[in-house]
């Protein structure tokens, strides 16, 4: 995937594709608990890099065996 078509840009654009809100989003970072990167002032993230979080965050719940 090209990079300009891979990056979201603002926490719209992360809430959106990530099913949820942009305050969610500010709190996820303001607990560096998502993998996010900043362009200045705007927050950013990955399409790529946040679908592999989520995979990751998947195997962990998956391990603990916990619902």
């Amino acid at each position: 995937m090209p990079a300009s078509v891979d990056v979201l840009r603002g926490a719209g654009a992360i809430a959106a594709f990530m099913s949820t809100t942009p305050k969610r989003v500010y709190a996820l970072k303001a607990q560096q608990a998502f993998p996010f990167f900043m362009e200045g002032a705007t927050i950013c993230a990955r399409k790529t890099t946040l679908m592999a979080w989520v995979e990751m965050q998947e195997m962990d719940h998956d391990a603990r065996g916990t619902l």
